[in-house]
């Protein structure tokens, strides 16, 4: 009997045991068996509740797994397994009878959360792998080391970003688009760095920024001409090979690129007298170098 219920079934097994089959029940009852001689003394059978989940939190995570949740419920002392679809979590903590954490386990898309206990397996609490970002592009892929470089990255699973990062240093500041693209303001930087985007779903892939210079002018050869236009003018330095200006004055001149220490221009036409020559590049602008134009003398 079990409490005021008979078993089931049962079977004796031999004269020191027997196997039964509990009736339903609710909380602690005696167990006794009976035989001609008499009933036996009591031993104590608990009925455990049926359990049962009401969220799971956070209710996401990324597809590689390992995201910490809290199970919240009813009945869950005793928890003998908590699974992720069909996959059992890396590993739980029971801390109440209210509750659960776990670590989910690596999975794709929504998958059921329950937890078996010996009162029976929960229904279902719903738990959502989500994808890790993923960056194919950034433009301008250059900029200048002051930062402050507005770039769109393009990618896929961008929304929901929590984080752009070029090298070690968080974006000044960025904007998530939409799925598939970010615009991000570049920090301060040198040389060339890996730009990841961190989402929901895990990081992203990298794709590569670099820091461009300013460009340093040392040497205008010559340094006078007519003040027609026309005259061919090397200007020598360092960090000059991403030039995208050459000024004589106010006036822009003609140029071409040789090497990251020269450049060819052409002096436009100007007043006879001093003038400033400066470079600018996707570094910045140069400081200035003199060039002098001379009137042809008069005849």
């Amino acid at each position: 009997m079990f409490g005021t219920k008979a078993a089931l079934g049962y079977t004796v097994d031999s004269s020191t045991q027997i196997t039964a089959v509990a009736p339903s029940g609710t909380g602690t009852v005696a167990v006794t068996v009976k035989n001609p001689s008499g009933t036996s003394n009591a031993v104590s059978y608990a009925y455990a509740a049926q359990p049962s989940l009401t969220t799971v939190s956070p209710s996401q995570g990324p597809s590689s797994g390992g995201t910490t949740v809290i199970l919240t419920g009813t009945g869950l002392t005793g928890a003998t397994a908590v699974t992720f679809g069909s996959t059992p979590a890396t590993s739980y903590t029971v801390n109440s009878p209210t509750q659960i954490t776990a670590v989910a386990p690596a999975g794709t898309s929504a998958v059921p959360v329950t937890v078996t206990t010996p009162g029976g397996t929960t229904g279902p609490v719903y738990f959502f792998y989500l994808n890790a970002p993923t960056v194919t592009t950034v433009s301008p892929s250059q900029g200048p080391s002051s930062g402050a470089t507005t770039v769109v990255l393009s990618g896929a699973n961008l929304t929901g970003a929590t984080a752009v990062t070029f090298g070690s240093t968080p974006a000044t500041s960025y904007t998530v688009n939409s799925a598939t693209q970010i615009t991000a303001v570049a920090p301060a930087g040198a040389g060339s760095v890996a730009v990841t985007v961190t989402g929901p779903g895990g990081i992203s892939n990298s794709v590569i920024y670099t820091y461009v210079t300013s460009p340093v002018l040392s040497s205008l050869t010559p340094a006078q001409g007519p003040t027609d236009a026309g005259a061919g003018v090397t200007l020598t330095g360092s960090g000059l090979a991403t030039t995208i200006a050459v000024h004589f004055g106010a006036a822009p001149a003609a140029f071409n690129v040789l090497s990251d220490t020269t450049v060819a221009a052409i002096a436009p036409a100007g007043a006879p007298g001093p003038v400033s020559v400066n470079v600018t590049t996707i570094g910045g602008t140069s400081s200035s170098l003199t060039y002098t134009r001379v009137a042809a003398p008069l005849i």
